[in-house]
């Protein structure tokens, strides 16, 4: 049986919520794409990650449909999970600290796949909106709840047709959003998680925080 860990990853101050992560912790029982992504549609998580080398950090990436290059709640996940510094993606190195019940990983904007930021003149829009069909522009959408505090309200409808209406926590689109507006940022996302970011060490980095859990009743593999 292989070993599959659950994770609830940028979970809300109390613990709960956050957004559904899968790891498999030896990625060779699953040694090609075709077996990765059919894992990963069965599971139907917003990612599934696995672990090539852990010593190394080597992670591969995916959706019920498609690999990814960079993903950051996976990251986030995989890092809280195995006690790591650095991973290794197929984007290239991205380092992790842990401070406290937080994990934080440091990426770099480019990385983060394609998203339409919407702002929303309220964080009431932002809870109104009703879910988009499946099409084109991966839509976050959002609002300030306090803007000189740098809280954010928002929620994410990724509009692919795999199963997957709204992610309730993304760690890519707090990263673009955090590069577009140049400052540290408290996101609530969907039901009630937390992304906490802040600009990086570099000029061209920023640095994605959140609290990680086990899932409770997480399937066995």
């Amino acid at each position: 049986m292989n070993e599959l860990d659950v994770l609830r990853v940028f979970s809300g101050p109390d613990g709960h919520h956050g957004n559904a992560l899968g790891v498999v912790r030896d990625g060779r029982a699953y040694p090609d794409e075709a077996s990765r992504q059919a894992l990963a549609a069965e599971l139907g998580f917003s990612e599934t990650v696995f672990v090539d080398d852990p010593e190394r950090g080597i992670v591969d990436i995916y959706t019920p449909g498609l690999r990814l290059p960079f993903a950051g709640h996976p990251l986030v996940g995989t890092a809280w999970l195995l006690d790591l510094e650095v991973l290794n993606p197929p984007a290239g190195e991205v380092w992790a600290r842990h401070d406290g019940e937080f994990t934080w990983i440091t990426a770099r904007a480019e990385w983060a796949p394609p998203r339409r930021l919407q702002r929303y003149a309220s964080a009431a829009e932002v809870d109104a909106l009703p879910a988009p069909p499946p099409g084109e522009g991966w839509l976050y959408a959002w609002a300030w709840e306090d803007e000189a505090a740098g809280r954010v309200r928002a929620r994410a409808f990724p509009r692919r047709d795999d199963g997957i209406t709204e992610d309730e926590a993304t760690g890519a689109a707090a990263l673009l959003l955090t590069a577009e507006l140049g400052r540290a940022l408290n996101i609530t996302q969907g039901r009630g998680s937390q992304i906490l970011t802040a600009p990086g060490p570099d000029d061209d980095t920023i640095e994605i925080g959140g609290r990680v859990r086990f899932a409770p009743h997480a399937p066995q593999r």
